[in-house]
């Protein structure tokens, strides 16, 4: 393995993007001032590194220097060379393709060139062979795993914001409610409000590869502290709001947290207790209640925004423009049963240029069937076959609203709520921090989210409440709510892909089913997922009684979340969908059976545990391949089903709600129950803090 400390050269950013459009939207978060469209002091470079040292094909092949307007040298093979205009070698066979594609000869060239370069750049970008795929420092960079068969570049968070004020601007990003009534804050707002916080950070002292912490309930102030954060050049790290002192301290130690921001003087006194013990710590910022007195170095989020004035425009823009696809942006806090909590690093292509991104296909059409080698390697398709992983719209197709409820600090939410929903101008709505002890559905009525996520036991407890109205229910009520169900069961069960329903079925959806999702707020919803655990047939079978289909993901912490996703164009019961374009899969020491060892690679890998080399090593191998310890197989059409776990390897523990379960499952470990937060599981003691 080489060493995974090396640090590349240092690359500029070339690309420009223009200004945003204007928005006059308002919020209490703005103190009730209109935002003006007023961009940075200067219009940020997007990145494109212009210092590429020689690469190797993966088959030894001579290359040849090529160049384009605005575009850094990169180096491909000879065999392209004869193709582009200029060369020594051009025969003009292009020539004779470009008038029956209507383009000019011109016009073909720059296409083709462009094209060429945007897809060997997508496979040269930081992939020096001195480089390694992981690494164990904050500050550490590695060599992003490029595929063929996705040419989307390397992308900074910064650059994915900047992209979506150009398409978004406008549209509304974050909803809350203040006094029972709902405000929105637009895309536009957003993005001020995150350069804000960064400069705020800035101000407070805030270190390069060192981290914000954040423990409070989801809210748009987590979001904007967030995309400040990596702005300014640190690493968010989300804590459990459950979470003990001792169990916050491990952490903030960790991550080196220069600032925790927290939500109530419940999480602040946490804080309180351990800050002699947090060499790093220099402030905290509370955002949902004041603190009960003054304190030094506590400040409250709206004086914690004041600080940023101080901090000049040039001063920000300088850090983004040097920020790298590479480097680390954000830390996911996970850990078995036999250590402390593993702090995964999160690269900025993992969270903002790979995840959401690699399909364009937006989900018109299905997946195209998988190439499989007698290794089971599934490799993606090319750009024209791809469906979006999940069916996630981008907004100018229909703009997605979800409801963001489940902890930010877990990497399914964090992933589904904040990266993903910039990628694509989401709406996102937050729920009441009661959401999980009942407030969740009122919520859900009165937001009608287009795309909603949950753990297994959250849609458990929906069919376990559903359930109990029913029994309570009048005779007549009850039997037709079976009637309903169990005719469309039927139809769902035996013809799963097709859009024909027979009269009954439709019926039964008219008189009865479509009032019950109504009620639950689903009335708008498309796609209902769930992960992180799996699911049982009964539950699954319930759902689809009421003909919610519920599409499973699967993916750990270590890929950033999904690397399987099935959608409504993906969809077999009981697997957890298909691989998620740019990224492959591969089972070893298969059985008779085909069950393996489920072994994934691809830009949504982490870049290793910080300060966690031995654990890193045994997470991925020499190839860059990451060896999950879960089993499975893959059918004929590359759809995924989990079978278990490898003898000998640690199960992680499933959903309880049982507080003396969870700590006895915690027993003797470092940082107490906080060890059991593993990033394959939400637990719903969080709703009983």
């Amino acid at each position: 393995m080489p060493d995974s400390r090396e640090v590349p050269q240092e690359s500029q950013q070339d690309a420009m993007v223009g200004t945003p459009q204007e928005n006059s939207g308002t919020s209490s978060l703005t103190d009730g001032q209109t935002l003006s469209k007023e961009s940075p002091s200067h219009t940020l470079k997007l990145a494109a590194p212009e210092n590429v040292k020689d690469i190797q094909p993966d088959s030894p092949a001579s290359c040849v220097t090529v160049s384009a307007v605005q575009m850094p040298l990169f180096r491909i093979p000879e065999d392209f060379a004869p193709c582009l205009p200029g060369h020594p070698q051009h025969n003009g066979r292009i020539d004779k393709t470009l008038p029956a594609l209507g383009c000019s000869q011109d016009e073909g060239h720059l296409v083709l060139a462009l094209t060429l370069l945007m897809a060997v750049a997508a496979l040269l970008v930081h992939a020096d062979l001195d480089e390694a795929l992981w690494t164990t420092q904050a500050d550490g960079r590695v060599r992003l795993r490029m595929d063929p068969g996705c040419a989307q570049l390397p992308c900074t968070v910064h650059r994915m914001f900047y992209e979506a004020l150009d398409k978004y601007g406008e549209l509304s990003a974050l909803g809350f409610k203040r006094q029972d009534k709902w405000e929105r804050i637009s895309y536009f707002q957003y993005y001020l409000l995150a350069r804000k916080a960064a400069k705020a950070f800035l101000k407070l002292g805030l270190e390069r590869a060192h981290s914000v912490a954040i423990l409070g309930f989801n809210s748009p102030e987590w979001f904007f502290s967030a995309v400040g954060t990596v702005f300014a050049g640190g690493i968010v790290t989300g804590i459990y709001t459950t979470s003990s002192p001792e169990a916050c301290q491990y952490i903030a130690h960790d991550c080196r947290a220069n600032i925790i921001v927290v939500d109530t003087q419940k999480q602040l006194e946490k804080i309180l207790k351990i800050w002699k013990n947090l060499p790093h710590l220099k402030a905290v910022v509370i955002y949902r209640e004041s603190p009960p007195e003054k304190m030094a170095n506590v400040y409250t989020m709206e004086k914690f925004m004041e600080l940023g004035a101080e901090v000049p425009e040039e001063a920000l823009d300088a850090i983004i423009e040097a920020q790298q696809p590479n480097q680390c942006c954000a830390l996911v806090y996970t850990s078995g049963t036999t250590g402390p909590p593993k702090g995964v690093m999160l690269s900025q292509d993992n969270v903002g240029g790979m995840l959401g991104r690699a399909g364009e296909g937006w989900g018109i059409q299905a997946m195209a069937q998988p190439q499989q080698s007698p290794g089971k390697f599934l490799w993606p398709q090319t750009q024209s076959q791809k469906s979006q992983a999940g069916d996630i719209q981008p907004a100018e197709v229909q703009q997605e609203v979800v409801v963001s409820y489940l902890p930010l600090s877990h990497i399914a939410a964090q992933i589904y709520d904040l990266w993903t929903g910039i990628q694509w101008g989401a709406q996102v709505c937050f729920a009441e921090p009661d959401a999980l002890k009942g407030s969740l559905v009122n919520t859900l009525r009165e937001v009608e989210p287009t795309s909603h996520m949950g753990v297994p036991r959250v849609w458990e407890k929906i069919m376990e409440r559903i359930q109990e109205v029913a029994a309570q229910s009048g005779f007549i009520r009850r039997k037709m709510l079976l009637w309903a169900m169990s005719v469309t069961l039927e139809q769902n069960l035996t013809c799963p892909c097709s859009d024909l329903k027979p009269f009954t079925t439709r019926l039964a959806d008219y008189l009865v089913l479509a009032k019950v999702r109504q009620a639950l707020g689903f009335a708008k919803c498309q796609k209902n997922f769930y992960g992180a655990a799996p699911m049982t047939a009964e539950t699954q079978h319930f759902f689809l009684g009421l003909n919610i289909r519920l599409y499973a993901g699967y993916g750990l912490s270590e890929t950033s979340g999904p690397h399987f996703m099935s959608s409504p164009y993906n969809y077999r019961l009981y697997s957890s969908g298909k691989v998620v374009p740019g990224c492959r899969v591969k089972l070893v020491n298969e059985d008779a059976a085909g069950v393996g060892e489920i072994c994934l690679w691809g830009r949504t890998i982490f870049m290793g545990y910080l300060n966690m080399e031995d654990k890193t090593r045994e997470a991925i191998d020499a190839d860059g391949w990451l060896h999950t310890g879960d089993t499975g197989r893959l059918d004929a059409d590359g759809f995924l089903y989990i079978t278990g776990r490898l003898k000998g390897a640690v199960t992680a523990p499933t959903y309880t709600e049982d507080r003396r379960e969870v700590k006895e499952l915690a027993r003797g470990h470092p940082a107490g129950i906080q060890t059991l937060r593993e990033a394959k599981l939400v637990c719903l003691e969080d709703s009983r803090a």
